[in-house]
């Protein structure tokens, strides 16, 4: 029995590229939604969650100037080198995640429904371990406080819970889409 060892590699590296890919698009996905709640639904600002992520690794002056900006009427304040280093931080995070994702679907060969169901229950474990675990360490590791510490208790965990919902949903419907597929 020949095993085809040039074949598999290849799949896995596609595998591989496809949960960056994934992990990023759906992170786009659930950044436009936790921006439109920020915006119209928080007050806070539609550029607040961005500002808030960047304050992993940059003062966080842009996301209280956004949110002061939205108390005093304007929902759009704009800092372009906070917001790129928060998409930045966000990006890179779902692409390591949809690469975890692509990765254990393919062993379990789920695809279509099913496929967007464990996206669903991935998304809600990724906010579990992020909420309770990563962002509370990334915080100590970086000297961040409670803005990080608490980012879910700040967002509110309904819809911390809703963010990461779409982000895994789409995550399993992008390897329904294209990697299934392509893999199978």
């Amino acid at each position: 029995m020949k095993i085809d060892t040039e074949n598999r590699t290849s799949s896995t590296s596609f595998a591989i590229q496809s949960g960056i890919v994934g992990g990023i698009v759906a992170s786009l996905a659930m950044a436009m939604y936790s921006m439109v709640v920020a915006g119209m639904v928080q007050s806070v600002g539609f550029f607040t969650p961005l500002y808030h992520i960047a304050s992993v690794v940059t003062s966080p002056a842009a996301m209280m100037e956004s949110m002061d900006a939205a108390m005093g009427g304007n929902a759009f304040y704009f800092s372009a080198g906070t917001a790129i280093v928060g998409a930045l931080i966000h990006m890179m995070t779902g692409a390591i995640a949809g690469v975890v994702f692509v990765l254990i679907a393919r062993m379990s060969s789920v695809r279509g429904l099913w496929a967007v169901i464990a996206g669903a229950m991935f998304g809600l474990v990724v906010m579990l371990i992020n909420g309770l675990c990563l962002l509370p360490i990334t915080s100590r590791l970086f000297d961040r406080g409670e803005a990080i510490t608490n980012m879910a208790d700040i967002v509110g965990w309904g819809h911390f819970s809703v963010q990461h919902l779409i982000y895994g949903m789409m995550l399993g419907l992008l390897y329904t889409l294209f990697v299934f597929k392509k893999s199978a």
